[in-house]
């Protein structure tokens, strides 16, 4: 990654009938974007599916974790040291 991480884009849905928004950095959002495409529902969907399973974590961390894990159980990250290179 080259320079500073870009803001966080704050977005509003509609979960359940109750507005909300979250804020994540573009990387996320296009990685969620995708895994909605992926999964054949709208990105409002997977956000609300996230939501019901989130606990007592706020839900733009949620949507983070929910994202690391999903691209680990799809095979794509296999390992990460860091970038450490000693």
């Amino acid at each position: 990654m080259t320079g500073a991480p870009a803001r966080p884009v704050k977005r509003s849905f509609s979960i359940r009938g109750h507005r909300t928004s979250i804020s994540l950095e573009e990387s996320f959002w296009a990685a969620l974007r995708e895994a909605a495409v992926r999964e054949g529902v709208s990105l409002a969907s997977l956000i609300a599916r996230i939501d019901e399973r989130r606990g007592t974590a706020g839900l733009s961390s949620a949507v983070r974790v929910w994202i690391l894990d999903y691209v680990r159980a799809a095979g794509t990250v296999v390992s990460y040291d860091g970038g450490n290179r000693d």
